[in-house]
């Protein structure tokens, strides 16, 4: 009986340590992917390039436009179907820049906000 006690509690004990391993593991591999998009992103940002060149960037790379909303309602439309939770954020950055676009890039969307030139101002990235 002893040994069945034994036998439970390191195999309990082995399978919590798995379970947080592979929890550990996969909060990390998130991070670090969240990180490389806004890395990215961020670099691209300050070059301010104009709208026309992010997407046939993003393009060739193999990061397709999914969204070029026009008016207020379809901004809302795409932000309420692939915002997630970062909605509110969407929300407010539409406000404030006039024109966005939308890109499928691997696991992430990346929301591209431009001014009325057609600017880059600003971006979000939205896990898929």
């Amino acid at each position: 009986m002893k040994r069945l006690l034994i036998l439970v509690g390191a195999l309990a004990a082995t399978s919590a340590a798995l379970a947080l391993a592979l929890l550990l593991g996969s909060w990390a591999l998130n991070t670090h992917r969240y990180i490389e998009h806004q890395d990215r992103l961020r670099r691209v940002l300050v070059q301010q390039p104009t709208m026309e060149r992010v997407v046939k960037a993003l393009e060739d790379e193999g990061s397709p436009l999914i969204a070029a909303p026009a008016t207020a309602e379809e901004i809302e439309t795409v932000i309420a179907e692939r915002g997630g939770a970062k909605a509110a954020e969407l929300r407010a950055k539409a406000r404030r820049w006039p024109r966005l676009r939308v890109f499928r890039a691997a696991d992430m969307v990346y929301f591209i906000y431009f001014d009325g030139e057609g600017i880059m101002r600003d971006f979000t990235c939205v896990s898929r």
